[in-house]
């Protein structure tokens, strides 16, 4: 008799198989933050990198890790080029910079880009040559240097994950790379990070955590786990985001939010997401549209045509948003929720139109032609999307909700 063991791949495509992962110990509270130095010093690594982007290390967050881990006598370097979006290019310098450090622990602290290039350092940095795993022709099976991550906004819940985002420049994509060797040995969610985080920044961040609540609910690869994670996250998403966003310091409204992007990045992370990020994708690898703003803007469009095909789950998302109940009625259910969604771009300041952000209108065929390539993500969405339709999405998004 032949036994035959499906490799890693055909195992994440068999959705009979439901596994479930976390990071190795997950902390969540008001300052939390000053356990770090306790938790480095269980860890008994001599020598560590923080990475994180050039504008904490402006204001002053970056000098608050080392202060705190001064006591400890640790030989500390720090890289802090990050500015805007991440680059393979730029993760490359940064696993470059780790190596010639002798780094056995990297902390990163920031929003999604910094931990997502912290996360992947990490996992890259005992590699003799990351360019397959780059180019995803190679699977990162493995970790040889210690991870801790602290989020400081509430939105991507990379600290969770086990997908990392990055811009190929050459192909003018975003591209996801996916490792459970992502996962940090520890995440520490201190809400108190997130007070700071500019308006714009809660907004889009915001609405990005429920992108991946909402699409890992629908996915096919979710499971009723998965599904209570992003259950939750949409009920306090509803209730605490204008907080968040127009009231900043209202700690109540950054524990909640904090609880929205973990909650919903546990989901991602097990269920994956769908359309809208393979949309987002394209947006962010010509026009270099932060990933959270193209995610919320084209949410609404993308739903209005794949929630169709999921009209319980839609009727339980309204539920979710206190839309009211359309268990009587379940085909409005769908559009309450895309209504809901239009007016959340306006009532964050968000742009309602892929015009308002200097979309070219002759770059929207070979926007669908990007996004159709996605079939990571297009084959975890309940709706079979064509590239035709996901032109017709990007035209009606190009013209936006008053047209």
């Amino acid at each position: 008799m032949t036994v035959k063991t499906l490799t890693k791949q055909e195992q994440l495509n068999n959705i009979g198989f439901q596994d479930f992962s976390m990071p190795g110990n997950f902390r969540f509270g008001v300052d939390t933050f000053y356990t770090l130095a306790d938790e480095v010093r269980k860890l008994k690594v001599q020598k560590l990198t923080v990475i994180s982007d050039n504008g904490l290390e402006r204001v002053g967050v970056v000098q608050r890790v080392l202060d705190l881990i001064k006591p400890l006598g640790l030989e500390v370097s720090i890289f802090t080029e990050i500015y805007g979006e991440p680059t393979l290019s730029l993760l490359n310098k940064a696993v470059e910079f780790v190596k010639k450090e002798n780094s056995q622990l990297v902390i990163g602290i920031g929003g999604g880009s910094a931990l997502d290039v912290a996360k992947a350092t990490a996992a890259l940095a005992d590699k003799e040559d990351v360019t397959p795993y780059l180019k995803g022709e190679a699977m990162i099976e493995s970790r040889g240097t210690k991870c801790i991550l602290l989020p400081t906004t509430s939105g991507t819940g990379s600290e969770v994950t086990m997908n990392a985002i990055f811009e190929d420049e050459e192909q003018e994509l975003k591209r996801g790379i996916v490792s459970g060797c992502f996962l940090p040995d520890l995440a520490i969610v201190d809400p108190v990070l997130t007070i700071s985080c500019p308006t714009r920044v809660s907004a889009s961040s915001g609405v990005d955590a429920f992108t991946h609540a909402i699409e890992s609910y629908v996915a096919i690869r979710s499971t009723p786990l998965t599904k209570m994670y992003a259950e939750k996250a949409m009920k306090l998403f509803s209730s605490n985001i204008t907080k968040a966003v127009h009231n900043g310091k209202d700690i109540n409204g950054r524990i909640g939010m904090s609880w929205v992007s973990t909650l919903a990045g546990v989901s991602l992370a097990n269920a994956g997401v769908g359309a809208v990020h393979a949309l987002a994708y394209p947006l962010g690898g010509k026009y270099h549209i932060e990933h959270g703003v193209a995610n919320a803007l084209l949410m609404p469009y993308v739903f209005e045509v794949t929630g169709t095909t999921c009209t319980e789950e839609m009727t339980n998302v309204a539920s979710y948003l206190q839309l009211g109940d359309f268990n009587n009625n379940p085909h409005k259910a769908l559009d309450a929720v895309v209504q809901y969604l239009y007016e959340l771009l306006v009532t964050l300041d968000l742009p309602t139109s892929l015009s308002e952000l200097g979309i070219n209108k002759e770059d929207l065929p070979l926007l669908a032609k990007q996004a159709s390539g996605i079939e990571r993500l297009l084959s975890n969405t309940p709706y079979r999307l064509t590239e035709q339709k996901i032109l017709q999405i990007y035209e009606k998004a190009y013209h936006g909700i008053k047209n």
